[in-house]
């Protein structure tokens, strides 16, 4: 009897383990320019491997955007941009169509950013408009805020568990050229809940909203993604000392919501 009672827990352990099959994740990132980027790139390089040693994916890193191609895309099931995106034609011609193939994508913040003329232009029209769907950047809130997020689609693996409403990390916040409401392949996940308003301090009056429909975290339903806007830490510009004042990985429900993105994208989460 003893014997069967420890069988029977090891089946289980197995079949626990055997759920979640393992999947690798690669991330690219720049870290330059912005603290605040810079400061979430090192804080999700820490964050990534810890969930990784928990929920059985390996956590890879590489500032080399050349590594975009088919070769090295072929060794990993899900692709990162924590900051930026690809700025050559081959990185960018690789990175369609390996989305265009099945690969999976999460991105977070800046790496949806587009703005002419800026360093940044938006001279990417399948990424910007076609598979992000958002077009270029219209204004963000300041300082970095929290803010209360909606769940807009319970269905979707992404929202697993989620509460209808909940507080997120300080953030600066995005609002975009294109409705994404208006856009049929769109399925928007997240978005800023009224209780929010006023969100942002200023001390420039546009860069606090009164009002408005402003999606955070959405997913094309012609790719397997998810975009976050999460990604900018608040960071102490007055003073000159650039020390981090708030951390994107430091709330439970935020997490668990990214947590859940990147097993859907891996095939943890069917």
């Amino acid at each position: 009897m003893k014997f069967h009672a420890t069988l029977c827990l090891a089946l289980l352990f197995c079949t626990g383990a055997l759920a979640q099959h393992p999947f690798k994740v690669i991330a690219f990132f720049t870290g330059k320019n912005d603290q605040a980027h810079i400061s979430f790139v090192r804080e999700a390089h820490q964050w990534f491997p810890s969930m990784g040693a928990k929920y059985n994916f390996t956590y890879d890193s590489t500032s080399n955007w050349d590594n975009l191609n088919a070769a090295f895309l072929a060794n990993y099931n899900v692709v990162l941009f924590l900051d930026t995106r690809p700025e050559k034609p081959a990185q960018r011609e690789a990175f369609q169509q390996y989305m265009e193939k099945g690969g999976a994508w999460m991105g977070f913040h800046f790496s949806a950013f587009a703005l002419t003329p800026s360093q940044f232009p938006q001279n990417w029209d399948w990424y910007h408009n076609t598979f992000l769907g958002s077009g270029s950047y219209g204004s963000n809130t300041w300082r970095p805020t929290s803010a209360v997020l909606r769940v807009e689609d319970s269905t979707h693996p992404a929202m697993k568990a989620l509460p209808k409403t909940f507080s997120a990390s300080p953030n600066e916040w995005y609002r975009w050229e294109n409705d994404l409401r208006k856009n049929p392949d769109i399925r928007i996940l997240l978005a800023i809940d009224p209780s929010s308003f006023p969100l942002g301090t200023g001390p420039k009056q546009h860069e606090i909203w009164h009002s408005g429909y402003y999606p955070v975290v959405w997913s094309n339903k012609n790719y397997k993604m998810v975009y976050v806007n999460m990604g900018h830490n608040d960071i102490d510009y007055e003073n000159r000392t650039n020390k981090t004042l708030s951390h994107t990985f430091d709330n439970p429900v935020q997490n668990q919501m990214i947590i859940n993105s990147l097993l859907w994208l891996g095939g943890a989460e069917k």
